[in-house]
């Protein structure tokens, strides 16, 4: 595998990394400031927008996007290290139109959508216009299972009728978001897999509810969030379905691939700004008479949270260059060992941060906490620890097994 960058990709990762340093680090405390103090939370901090306009000008946008017609057209290999640089800051994927859930809501309908659901919305989500939300998760059932979603998508005449309640909407509290992608079941009596159908509801419909904002360990990540909604009868165009009835399923299967590793590959830059933050603290902060970095634990945790970037780093490059060389489905086994690894292996190291910086690490005055939180929220977002090591097993008992 190799790991050396083409002069494009080089080019790319010197000048986002001299604008993460310049712009989007130092716009951090603006940015929460913003969040903190305004009048109402889920009103859009200025700062974000102005760097995103920045940023497109500096041609930092649509990196994510592998298809050249409608972003960069990076390989998953490439786009790699720009996504761990973007993933030392909360804000930066936004900043650079790499967010989630847009991403793969933008991939959803790069893929799948009509060319007349692409110029309604995959033009705006592209500019940065609007934003987006992705409804599949629901409070009642375990919904790592996707064909336990109970949300209902029925035909009647010319419309589809969507009825249910979804949860963890990431995004869809946030003022810009104009359209949502549902999950629901519209035909029970199909084969398990091709009940569900995915379908495009704007925020605005009538009986679209959004119920209140989800905190994750106390805090309710405004102005984006995670929502509550609900659906009651909330009546849409027949056109508006992706796809086609009973497609849902595949969509899903191909929405979660590249998301999966992409929030692999950010959490690498979260671990990685994590570790400068511990050598910086280390060398700064005294206790019983000398600095923490003459303490020999200090130096021991120090050491394993290189040591462990470095081995995830590689996984993730490992991950992306077989899901380009065989695609996704081919390299399941990949993405999974990623998921399984990289968000633990970052939530360790942050924890270690933490720990040497004492109770401020768990404070507001350090990016650690919301770093921390969002690596924990990964083990549990595109599917929990459990079910990939499930996944993963059985391909190896396959793989494996006697003849």
């Amino acid at each position: 595998m190799k790991l050396a960058a083409n002069d494009r990709i080089a080019d790319l990762q010197s000048r986002l990394t001299a604008f993460m340093e310049a712009k989007v680090i130092p716009a951090e405390a603006a940015y929460f400031n913003h969040v903190e103090t305004a009048a109402d939370r889920w009103t859009i901090p200025p700062v974000i927008e102005m760097l995103k306009a920045e940023a497109r000008d500096a041609g930092l946008w649509n990196l994510w996007c592998p298809y050249p017609e409608f972003g960069a057209g990076l390989s998953n290999f490439d786009y790699a290290p720009l996504a761990e640089i973007m993933g030392r800051s909360l804000i930066a994927p936004e900043v650079f139109n790499c967010n989630a859930p847009d991403t793969g809501n933008m991939e959803v309908l790069i893929k799948y959508g009509t060319p007349a659901q692409q110029a309604e919305w995959l033009t705006p989500l592209l500019a940065g216009e609007i934003r987006s939300a992705f409804c599949m998760t629901e409070p009642a059932v375990a919904s790592s299972d996707a064909t336990n979603v109970e949300a209902s998508i029925i035909r009647d005449g010319d419309d589809y009728v969507v009825n249910g309640r979804k949860w963890w909407s990431s995004g869809a509290n946030d003022p810009r978001c104009k359209i949502l992608i549902v999950m629901g079941k519209s035909d029970t009596s199909a084969e398990r897999h091709k009940q569900q159908s995915m379908i495009l509801v704007p925020m605005d419909t009538p009986g679209v509810t959004v119920i209140r904002p989800l905190s994750v360990f106390g805090a309710d990540d405004a102005p984006h969030g995670h929502a509550e909604i609900t659906f009651d009868n909330v009546r849409v165009p027949a056109t508006n379905i992706l796809l086609g009835e009973g497609r849902g399923f595949e969509i899903a299967q191909g929405r979660l691939g590249p998301g999966r590793i992409h929030h692999c590959m950010r959490l690498i830059g979260g671990a990685q700004r994590a570790l400068e933050m511990m050598c910086s603290r280390a060398k700064s902060r005294h206790a019983f008479g000398k600095p923490l970095s003459d303490q020999g634990v200090v130096r021991q945790q120090i050491a394993l949270s290189a040591c462990e970037i470095e081995q995830g780093r590689l996984l993730a490059m490992a991950a992306a260059e077989k899901m380009d060389r065989l695609g996704n489905k081919d390299a399941r086994d990949m993405i999974g060992m990623a998921k399984i690894v990289i968000p633990q292996m970052v939530q360790t190291v942050i924890d270690r941060a933490i720990q040497v910086h004492g109770a401020g690490g768990l404070s507001q005055d350090t990016v650690l906490a919301g770093l921390f939180a969002y690596a924990r929220t990964i083990r549990i977002a595109d599917g929990p620890d459990e079910v990939h090591q499930d996944a993963l097993a059985r391909q190896m008992l396959k793989r494996y097994a006697p003849e």
